[in-house]
């Protein structure tokens, strides 16, 4: 996959800067060239930050009627050679859902962007909540493996702003960054890199678009002016992408591929955090901003001289298994916070292998280090 080096837009160094201007900041670094997109609270902040800079930059904004119409001018612009991206939160996320599983099925690389709020509907607009994790996996019908990312601090939403880019356009897939009001809205001090590494799509015009010789291949994409001739279908489709939807080996076989060409790239996709875990009897498994949490009550239980770590998720889809299995096997019990009501825990539960606690909190506001350290004690 070609990869090359491009140096940063804004100045090397500390910058200061909320969340989702950060994942806005760690887009454009990657080369986003085209973001369609609606305001939604939490998110509304980056729609606003890529209207002005994407005309500074000389690249496209367009906003759109609504999430459906957001998505799908994503797609398009994917399929026309652009690295494009849209923002929501969790109403508009819900309508994304069919332009993903065909995003999904056609292999289109883009990046969404999820703040999460408090669900489910309206739910509470500007409160906090992580009840999206599923969503991201599921929400389309039918099989498919989408990549979904949970930074925890403004930091990572630039950094996985970027990242984010280079996973869809290396696997052909879409890729959900899921973060939440909390981080979203959270100011802090990041430190932009003198240069950004970015994966470039390969381009092979005479190559099928969607069928290659390895069961969990990855095609070159074409864009649209290369001189292919496109057939891009929501339905099954041979590699040439003509419709087949009569037979049945041909949509064994791709959706077979479509799943194995990220589930045999877990180890290079999934990504964790250890944190004081070297002699833990006892470790919270967290993501996103409760982590944070986690983290401080990590290290509260340290001084009352209980040895308890944190595993901290970064990718939540495809789920970190192999990791949590490892945590499984060292220390006794797992205990997993979540602003929801138990969205990762089965995912723990079922590799694991050891007793897991759980602690669920959907009121609109994070979990504080406090209920965790009490909780903790309660069931270690």
């Amino acid at each position: 996959m070609p990869t090359e080096t491009v140096k940063s837009l804004l100045t090397p160094g500390t910058h200061y800067m909320s969340g989702n201007e950060a994942v806005a900041e760690g887009a454009l670094a990657a080369g986003c060239d085209f973001y369609a997109g609606y305001p939604i609270t939490p998110s509304s902040e980056i729609m606003e930050h890529m209207a002005r800079r994407l005309p500074e930059l000389g690249r496209r904004f367009a906003q759109m009627e609504d999430e459906i119409a957001s998505v799908c001018a994503v797609i398009g612009a994917s399929w026309a050679g652009a690295r494009a991206m849209t923002a929501t939160s969790g109403p508009g996320f819900s309508l994304m859902m069919e332009a993903l599983g065909y995003a999904a099925f056609t292999e289109t690389p883009m990046v969404i962007v999820d703040v999460q709020r408090a669900g489910p509907c309206t739910g509470q607009a500007t409160r906090v909540g992580a009840g999206d994790v599923m969503q991201a996996k599921w929400g389309s019908h039918g099989d498919y493996q989408p990549v979904a990312l949970s930074p925890w601090s403004a930091q990572e939403m630039y950094d996985m702003g970027g990242e984010a880019f280079n996973l869809a356009e290396r696997y052909r897939v879409p890729v959900i960054v899921l973060a939440e009001e909390a981080v979203g809205h959270l100011y802090e001090r990041i430190d932009v890199p003198p240069s950004t590494r970015v994966v470039r799509r390969e381009r092979d015009p005479g190559a099928a678009p969607f069928g290659t010789k390895e069961p969990d291949g990855v095609p070159p994409m074409p864009a649209f002016g290369d001189g292919a001739l496109l057939l891009v279908t929501g339905s099954t489709h041979d590699p040439r992408g003509f419709r087949r939807t009569e037979d049945p080996d041909v949509h064994r076989r791709l959706v077979e591929r479509l799943s194995r060409k990220i589930l045999a790239r877990r180890s290079e996709i999934c990504r964790t955090e250890a944190h004081l875990l070297e002699d833990a009897e006892a470790a919270f498994v967290a993501y996103g901003f409760t982590a944070r949490s986690a983290l401080e009550a990590v290290r509260q239980l340290r001084a009352q001289g209980r040895r308890v770590g944190l595993l901290r998720l970064q990718t939540l889809w495809p789920f970190p298994r192999e990791a949590v299995a490892d945590l499984g096997r060292r220390v006794c019990r797992i205990l997993v916070p979540e602003m929801n009501l138990g969205q990762v825990e089965g995912e723990v539960r079922k590799a694991a292998g050891c007793p897991v606690a759980t602690y669920h909190q959907v009121d609109g506001q994070v979990i504080h280090p406090d209920a965790l350290v009490s909780w903790a004690l309660e069931v270690t």
